[in-house]
């Protein structure tokens, strides 16, 4: 297992220091490295990135205003010649924090840090199923895929319908059947979006979840034949 990382750094002499740490750890495969931010945002916006080794204090925008600016961020291992910045790395909940001049026991544990929270967040999403995120009550909630029952037009708004509970959400339905695996849910008429596995029976009219019978637009018979024959 490989985590592909980038290394910035506005110094060149610390940007071939690192490089070459990386180089030559079994584990970490370089995808990129950079002297300033602009660069850095372009290749995270365009490539998997497990790992970001960064510098601090760098001209106009400096590493914090960087990770400010990034909506998902990989792993951070923060480089820096100052040690007075370490409490603030943390609150950018930092994998490690490596001062200047980094010595190679050093930067190995710090790998290793990286590779068993790589190996940690893997599990929990393996062990937790797909999910999706939904606003309700001004607060986001995780919403597992395989408990959702089907999804319902509601004026301005969508009804999830789960196992457990329902939820209204100022969203719309072109939105779900994006976000929703293909696989699992398919669009049976304007108006519902509905769980595949959950499906009990159907006719031509029909799907029926439970007591709930849920209408067929007249053309997507066939498709929800397909679906539950794949």
């Amino acid at each position: 297992m490989k985590l592909n990382c980038i290394v910035v750094d506005d110094s060149s002499i610390q940007r071939i220091l690192v490089t070459k740490l990386v180089d030559a750890h079994p584990n970490l495969s370089l995808v990129g490295e950079f002297s300033n931010a602009v660069e850095t945002k372009n290749c995270l916006a365009t490539k998997q990135v497990d790992l970001l080794f960064l510098d601090i204090e760098m001209p106009v925008i400096n590493g914090f205003n960087l990770l400010d600016g990034l909506k998902e961020k990989p792993q951070i291992i923060f480089i820096t010649a100052k040690a007075e910045y370490a409490v603030k790395a943390f609150d950018y909940d930092a994998t490690d924090y490596l001062q200047k001049p980094i010595t190679k026991e050093r930067f190995n544990a710090a790998i290793k840090r990286a590779m068993d929270m790589y190996q940690l967040r893997r599990e929990s999403v393996e062990e937790e199923g797909e999910h999706i995120f939904i606003k309700s009550n001004l607060k986001k909630l995780k919403i597992y895929t395989s408990k959702i029952k089907w999804i319902e037009a509601y004026g301005d708004y969508v009804k999830i319908v789960t196992e457990d509970d329902s939820h209204l959400v100022l969203s719309t339905m072109k939105s779900f059947e994006k976000d929703l695996s293909k696989e699992k849910f398919i669009r049976v008429h304007k108006s519902f979006i509905i769980n595949i596995d959950k499906i009990e029976k159907f006719n031509s009219k029909f799907a029926e979840i439970g007591v709930t019978k849920i209408p067929l637009s007249r053309n997507k018979k066939e498709d929800l034949v397909k679906a539950l024959d794949s």
